[in-house]
């Protein structure tokens, strides 16, 4: 199957090219330092009687101002009760965006296929990390699909309602009702068809 032939059966291969590539941060050690030594609580004054060195030659390194020795490095790592290599760990950073996206009932967009009828949610973010929509299974027959579909990322299947056959390619097919769910790597081969009398309602999150 094409990519682009994809890309109409499942609205998050497109949607997945949307995710920003991660931005490596160069290692700030003062900074590292001063994390650890507030998320124990600790002044200056007490980190110093814990590890050993002057207060002053802490608030230096804290500052970027002066760089520690092997020896220096040894006796945070000791005083503050972390391995050596967490002193080299990225600081954590806590970004709070504010976004959010309200899609009310059946106001998701539309994006009817031969084999679902997919409503798209929160559609109005982009560079999402995670793709939900809710899908209408309208196949029948594992001949109703050209090939396995396949694309990046991780995905979560939800049973709204009916009964559907899962399929992947490492693993026996499996019949899923109303509340199961599974979570499955992207990568694999898959695809789905609804066995219920009535087409199956599934509710799907990708996260690329």
């Amino acid at each position: 199957m094409s990519e682009d032939a994809q890309q109409d059966i499942y609205p998050s291969m497109t949607v997945a090219r949307e995710c920003e590539s991660t931005k490596i941060e160069p290692l700030q050690l003062g900074k590292r330092l001063k994390e650890i030594r507030m998320s124990h609580g600790l002044t200056l004054e007490e980190a110093s009687k814990r590890t050993g060195l002057a207060r002053s030659t802490l608030s230096k390194i804290e500052n970027e101002q002066i760089s520690p020795t092997f020896q220096a490095m040894q006796k945070l790592a000791g005083g503050l009760n972390v391995d050596m290599p967490q002193l080299f760990a990225p600081p954590r950073q806590t970004r709070t965006t504010g976004r959010r996206d309200v899609t009310l009932a059946e106001r998701g967009k539309p994006h009817p296929t031969s084999t679902y009828e997919h409503e798209l949610l929160a559609t109005q973010l982009t560079n999402k990390k995670m793709m939900p929509f809710k899908s209408q299974v309208r196949a029948r027959h594992f001949s109703d699909y050209p090939d396995w579909i396949r694309h990046d990322g991780e995905e979560f299947l939800l049973v709204l309602n009916g009964e559907i056959t899962f399929f992947s390619e490492f693993y026996e097919p499996v019949n899923l009702t109303e509340g199961d769910s599974v979570y499955y790597d992207a990568n694999m081969g898959h695809m789905l068809i609804s066995v219920s009398e009535k087409d199956a309602n599934i509710l799907w999150v990708t996260a690329s």
